[in-house]
């Protein structure tokens, strides 16, 4: 690994797509739970400059707002050339997603593909009731 110090990229920093768009939730009064997978996320390694691919999980119960998923998509698309390591990427979808619709609960999972023989799994949750482990 110290062999690869100085070829990583820049630090992390936030996606250059468009801003993460949602509309009014049908129905604000009623919890249930929205999937969205996106199968075809990717990122750049940020030591080695290599791309990372992985299938990005979201599920919520929203508030008074919902995704919009033609932006989601393309906030996505942002990352492609981004250096960020999976834990890093997980955590910022995280977070634009708590920002941009409050929802009542909401994960991220990222399943990234095997590269040196390990494939990885990154799960980040939050609540607005602070459960451990859901922290903003």
């Amino acid at each position: 690994m110290s062999r690869l110090r100085g070829q990583g990229r820049a630090s992390p920093r936030r996606p250059k797509g468009p801003a993460i768009e949602t509309f009014a939730n049908p129905a604000p009064d009623r919890d249930y739970e929205i999937v969205h997978v996106a199968p075809e996320f990717t990122s750049v390694c940020p030591m080695t400059g290599q791309p990372d691919f992985a299938t990005i999980t979201v599920t919520y119960v929203p508030d008074r707002r919902c995704v919009e998923l033609k932006s989601l998509k393309l906030y996505f698309f942002g990352f492609r050339d981004q250096g960020i390591f999976y834990e890093a990427a997980v955590n910022r979808i995280l977070v634009d997603l708590v920002a941009a619709v409050s929802p009542r609960r909401i994960s991220v999972c990222g399943a990234f593909g095997v590269r040196g023989g390990i494939s990885s799994v990154v799960t980040a949750s939050w609540s607005p009731d602070g459960t451990p482990g859901t922290r903003a």
